[in-house]
């Protein structure tokens, strides 16, 4: 009896232990991140707080189509959906500013879903909330039946996983992107957005995406968040568009990462959007206007180091940026990764990454930021 009390005993103080630790791990985890008190409000940016929108303007040099979702329930689930806001915003503001007016289209026209992921709203797409003209454009948007593709200089498919609903079959869709491709006109599309490019045949009788170098949103992407995606997906969008003849390029799970095959760009994810819209300025023949890269882009860039290179070369650039270059730094990205990492049922590869979160948190703090 002694014996199994004995036992129970130090059963109940090694669980204790083990939620104390947890405990004392996540206080101090919670600690590495930004306090929102010290935080700048961004919810109320306005297009004249931003240089890259309201200084230097650029003549007005054509117009692009962006098209997003109308779909707003995940098949035949209770799952809401939609488009996403950052892919939509980051790439209206990279247009506008590089001097394309931008009119926003969508299968069934009108106000679309959106999806808004607080943790990953910044400056701009804030300003895109609060900006009278972007809002009434896409509360308004256009049928996509209704478009005359003549009009565009390029068209820009958003993600967001409702596209994969109503994306892929729409005929007006396929129409928009054979007369563009074939006009030598860019296309441009992200994370879910390709899934616009599927059935896309052209005239000679071959599929658009037939050997050519594409990304989007990954299978390992997909499941990692919706471990059912098979059930309630028309189709996994990177196997589509691998059925359907492309090259797929898959790049680290949730970082930046774009293909592009002459007039057409593709992105993986919403992190590759600001990348993806100022490689379709590119294409059309113009050099992007400057613009300061957001904390965020710089997490991204570490975070490819780390992947690439390791710990140490990362912090060596986390050094650089912050303390040499004055960058700003999203470390919350960074904690996020580890998450992801942890997830995957990576512990080394997490406790890495919180290390890398920890030195980004003491560089800033040694310069009081």
């Amino acid at each position: 009896m002694f014996k199994k009390y004995r036992i129970l005993k130090w059963s109940i103080i090694s669980i204790l232990s083990i939620v104390l630790s947890l405990f004392i791990f996540g206080w101090w985890f919670m600690g590495l991140l930004p306090s929102s008190e010290n935080r700048k409000d961004i919810t109320i940016t306005q297009i004249s707080d931003l240089p890259y929108l309201s200084k230097n303007t650029i003549p007005k040099r054509g117009k692009i189509l962006v098209i997003v979702t109308s779909t707003a329930t995940m098949g035949n689930t209770n799952k809401s959906t939609g488009y996403e806001l950052t892919e939509l915003s980051r790439a209206y503001y990279v247009f506008q500013a590089n001097g394309f007016e931008v009119d926003i289209a969508s299968p069934l026209g009108g106000e679309s879903p959106v999806v808004i992921d607080d943790e990953d709203m910044g400056s701009y797409d804030f300003a895109f909330l609060n900006d009278s003209l972007a809002q009434y454009k896409a509360k308004h948007t256009i049928p996509v039946q209704d478009i005359d593709p003549e009009l565009y200089e390029a068209v820009f498919f958003a993600g967001g996983k409702g596209a994969m609903f109503d994306f892929p079959e729409n005929t007006s869709i396929q129409s928009i992107v054979k007369n563009l491709y074939q006009s030598n006109k860019v296309i441009g599309a992200v994370c879910h957005g390709p899934a616009a490019l599927v059935n896309v045949t052209l005239d000679t009788g071959r599929p658009l995406l037939e050997n050519k170098k594409v990304s989007s949103f990954t299978n390992d992407e997909e499941l990692l968040l919706i471990s059912d995606a098979k059930n309630i997906f028309p189709f996994l969008l990177q196997d589509e568009l691998e059925a359907k003849g492309g090259i797929f390029n898959e790049g680290t799970m949730y970082l930046e990462n774009i293909s592009q095959e002459n007039n057409l760009v593709t992105g993986q994810n919403p992190w590759s959007t600001w990348k993806l819209a100022e490689t379709m300025i590119t294409q059309l023949g113009y050099v992007p206007k400057y613009r300061e890269i957001t904390a965020e882009e710089n997490a991204v860039k570490v975070l490819k180091v780390y992947e690439a290179e390791g710990s140490k070369n990362a912090k060596d650039l986390i050094k650089q940026m912050i303390s040499i270059d004055k960058q700003p730094m999203d470390r919350i990205l960074i904690a996020k990764h580890g998450i992801i990492a942890a997830m995957q049922g990576k512990i080394g590869k997490f406790f890495s990454l919180v290390g890398l979160t920890s030195y980004t948190k003491n560089i800033s703090k040694d310069l009081g930021n």
